[in-house]
Formats: structure tokens, C-alpha cells, sequence
């Protein structure tokens, strides 16, 4: 049997680079394509393993080791619950297209007469890569602009409160337009559970269309944007609820915008 090493190894390089793309959309990780082409390179590579002299519990161990390697250049680290949450989603995908490649073989691949089956000479996995490639290509391009839109208003800052300074992720939300309703100040919503409790908090009303509530606030003594911006004894608010834009503890106020 004649095994073509450069067409193995470019199909399972495209093939990770398919998974890893969908990981990519599906979390809406903000990535360079270099870095996905980097990840897919090192999980190709892998098929070398298969002629090494090993057991199946090491060919195994090798694999995991290869998925995390994946997950780390690809992705970079932000934090272990990313990380579980990336490599969790790499092996979900990879159990489903897995599991309708095995099926498209059994329907495609092979013929029976009655109960007996054989190999018809015919792989569907170029026919997979044909089909797929440009599907996730599609996605890949539409998710990577709607995370650049994103991007461009994302920054990072560093909040000072009683001497101490806590860097955040922050968006510069155009849809945030909540004022203090006594001296009109913008409030900026922060999101950190394990943020130091206020002892003397402010209360600050506020309204929606479907209800009335209160958040709980405090006034720091400043906000540093990595642009170089000052905020001065801005007006902080918690949200009980994380953000839908990843990776974004606050939301500063549409004002600050400008």
C-alpha cells in the first residue's frame, strides 16, 4: 500500500485548520490568520507520530499534548477558564466533523451486495475539504470584520481606587447613556466580582423600559486609557451581569468617546 506523506499531511493540515477556524468563530476570538495557520501546522505534524513505534497510550498522550499546543499558538493564554473553554470546543468540533466524515464514507465510500460491504476506491475526504473549506473560509472572513468593528472601539485602561490601580478590558460603548440622575455624570459600568467591597457605596437610580432599579457605584479617583486619556473622579457602577463582548470588564460612557 502506497501512503502519499505530502497529501496526508496537507489534508490534515487543512483539516485542523478548519477546526480551529470554527473554534474561532464560535467563541469570537479575535486572532491574526498567521497565528491559525501556525496552530494548523503543529496539529499536521502530528501524523508523524503514526511511524513511530509507539503504544496506544502514548500515541494518545501525544495527541492531547498536541491539541493544547494548538490551543496555546493559535490562541495565545488569556486565562485558564478561556483555555479549558478552547480546547473543550476543539474537541467537541472535532467529535462531530469526525463522526460526518466516518458517515459520508459509509454512505459514499463504500457499496454492498446484501449484507457485505467493500471499499468502492473512493474517499470522501477531498470532497469534504471541496465542500467545507470555502464554508468556513465565509464565516471565518465575516466573524474576523464583526470582531475588527469590535476591536476598534476595545482598549484597555487602568482604574485607581484608594491608591490601588486595576487594569480592565474596556469598550467605549456608543450605547451606553447612563447619567447620574442628580448631577447628570456619566457612569461607566464595571463587571469584577472579586472587586473590593465599597464601604460607603453610592446609590444611583436608574430606568429602563421594562423596570426600575439601583446600582450600586463609587467615584474613583481616575481612569487611565491605554490612549493616554484621563478620566477624573469618574463615576463607577457595578453591573450584576457580565458583557456580551468578550473579554470586557467595563463599558465606558458614550462621552468619553469624543
Amino acid at each position: 500500500m502506497k501512503i502519499y506523506l505530502d497529501l496526508v499531511f496537507l489534508i490534515n493540515f487543512f483539516f485542523d485548520w478548519m477546526l480551529l477556524a470554527t473554534v474561532k468563530i464560535v467563541l469570537k476570538q479575535r486572532i491574526k490568520w498567521k497565528r491559525l495557520l501556525l496552530g494548523s501546522l503543529v496539529g499536521a505534524c502530528s501524523i508523524f507520530f503514526l511511524f513511530l513505534p509507539l503504544n496506544s497510550f502514548t500515541l494518545f498522550f501525544l495527541k492531547v499534548l498536541i491539541a493544547l499546543l494548538m490551543i496555546r499558538v493559535s490562541f495565545g493564554y488569556q486565562d485558564l477558564k478561556t483555555y479549558l473553554q478552547q480546547i473543550l470546543y476543539l474537541y467537541l468540533i472535532s467529535i462531530l466533523l469526525g463522526g460526518f466524515l466516518y458517515y459520508l464514507n459509509l454512505e459514499f465510500s463504500y457499496q454492498n451486495i446484501g449484507i457485505i460491504f467493500f471499499h468502492n476506491g473512493y474517499s470522501i475526504n477531498y470532497l469534504l475539504l471541496i465542500i467545507l473549506s470555502p464554508i468556513i473560509l465565509y464565516f471565518y472572513l465575516k466573524q474576523d470584520k464583526t470582531l475588527k468593528n469590535i476591536h476598534h472601539f476595545s482598549l484597555s485602561l487602568q482604574l485607581t481606587y484608594q491608591g490601588k490601580t486595576y487594569k480592565y478590558q474596556a469598550y467605549l460603548d456608543t450605547g451606553n447613556k447612563l447619567y447620574d440622575p442628580y448631577f447628570h455624570k456619566p457612569i461607566v459600568l464595571l463587571y469584577d466580582p472579586k472587586f473590593p467591597k465599597i464601604k460607603n457605596p453610592i446609590y444611583i437610580p436608574y430606568q429602563t423600559v421594562e423596570h426600575t432599579s439601583i446600582l450600586e457605584g463609587f467615584i474613583a479617583e481616575k481612569i487611565e486609557l491605554e490612549t493616554g486619556k484621563i478620566i477624573s473622579k469618574p463615576l463607577i457602577a457595578f453591573s450584576k451581569k457580565s458583557f456580551q463582548i468578550p473579554n470586557t470588564q467595563v463599558l465606558l460612557h458614550q462621552d468619553y468617546l469624543e
